[in-house]
C-alpha cells in the first residue's frame, strides 16, 4: 500500500479535513523540521475548531493542550498497542471511543497502523486537547523522513 493510499484510507475511518469542530478529520502537510511538528498540529486543532476558537477563546482552547505520548527511536511500532498504553485519565476514554466506537473499527484500527506504523515515520506525538469543560480529544501528529506529516483530529463531548 502506497502512502496516498493509506493516507486516503484514514480519512476515509475519520475525516476529511474539516472545520467541524466536533467528530475528527485527518490532515496531510510538509513539515520541514521535527521541532515544528507541535507547531502544524496545533495549526490543525485550531483549524478544526473552525470559529468555536474565537468564540470560546484560546485560552478555553489551550487548557486542555498537552503532550502525553512522544514514541522513541527505540520504541516498537504499534500505534494501537501505544494508544491503549497511555496512562492519563483524561485521555483514556478518548482511547477508547478513537479505536472502538467509530462505524468500523477494525477498518479504523487498520488505517491508523497503515499509517502511523509505517517504517519511514521518523516522529509520532500524540496529544490532549478541549476547551476545558465538555469537549476533549486527542490529536495524533506523524511525521516521516521526507517532512511529510498527517494530523488526526479527534475532537468529542
Amino acid at each position: 500500500m502506497t502512502r496516498t493510499d493509506a493516507n486516503l484510507n484514514l480519512q476515509a475511518s475519520y475525516g476529511s479535513p474539516s472545520q467541524a469542530g466536533f467528530g475528527s478529520a485527518v490532515f496531510c502537510d510538509r513539515v520541514a523540521r521535527a521541532e515544528d511538528l507541535e507547531a502544524a498540529a496545533l495549526k490543525y486543532y485550531r483549524h478544526f475548531v473552525g470559529a468555536h476558537w474565537e468564540q470560546f477563546g484560546e485560552e478555553a482552547w489551550m487548557s486542555g493542550w498537552k503532550q502525553i505520548y512522544v514514541r522513541q527511536a527505540d520504541d516498537r511500532r504499534s500505534i494501537l498497542t501505544e494508544l491503549r498504553g497511555i496512562t492519563d485519565r483524561e485521555a483514556r476514554s478518548s482511547v477508547e471511543l478513537l479505536l472502538d466506537n467509530i462505524d468500523d473499527a477494525a477498518a479504523g484500527q487498520k488505517a491508523l497502523s497503515a499509517v502511523y506504523d509505517d517504517p519511514t515515520l521518523e516522529n509520532l506525538e500524540v496529544y490532549t486537547l478541549g476547551d476545558g469543560a465538555a469537549m476533549s480529544g486527542l490529536l495524533i501528529a506523524g511525521r516521516d523522513c521526507s517532512g511529510d506529516a498527517i494530523f488526526l483530529v479527534f475532537l468529542l463531548d
